[in-house]
């Protein structure tokens, strides 16, 4: 008998994807886990509206689709690093985050102050953007690092 093991990369970019599965945003879904140095998951997230805030009541529409920042959902979501920095209980000094969008600069700040060192990315496809260059440089002033996930990726279906 023979078992296909997956890394610890893969595992725990899995548990992110499959996070993101819980997003209500019908354009882009994300999702986190962060992880400890001895390989425990020490808190999962996943971009929505804040708790106890009806999904129903705020606009899912983007930038693009209208021109008032208020009537698009970028002023009222949380991230999904941010969820998993705020839902966690645990010190995340030291731990590594998964993530399926590489952080904008807020998460940026956020994922610093936590105390987080690394990040596992997915996905970079804002790379250009003003929000994406500001992170990188306040990640690589505070010493966090940042790899491109190159793993498998895996079909999750249900």
């Amino acid at each position: 008998m023979t078992f296909d093991n997956i890394s610890w990369d893969e595992y725990f970019m899995s548990i992110a994807l499959l996070s993101a599965k819980r997003s209500k945003d019908p354009n882009t879904k994300v999702g986190a886990c962060i992880v400890s140095t001895d390989y425990k998951v020490l808190s999962l997230g996943y971009n929505g509206m804040p708790t106890g805030v009806d999904d129903n009541k705020i606009p899912w529409k983007s930038h693009t689709d209208t021109s008032s920042f208020l009537e698009s959902k970028y002023p009222y979501v949380c991230h999904a690093e941010l969820n998993a920095i705020l839902n966690s209980r645990h010190d995340l000094k030291g731990s590594t985050c998964y993530v399926t969008l590489f952080p904008c600069n807020e998460c940026a700040k956020a994922i610093i102050q936590s105390g987080i060192k690394n990040i596992v990315y997915l996905d970079d496809k804002y790379h250009d953007q003003l929000e994406e260059i500001a992170s990188r440089k306040l990640l690589d002033m505070a010493g966090v690092k940042y790899t491109k996930y190159t793993g498998r990726i895996p079909n999750i279906k249900f």
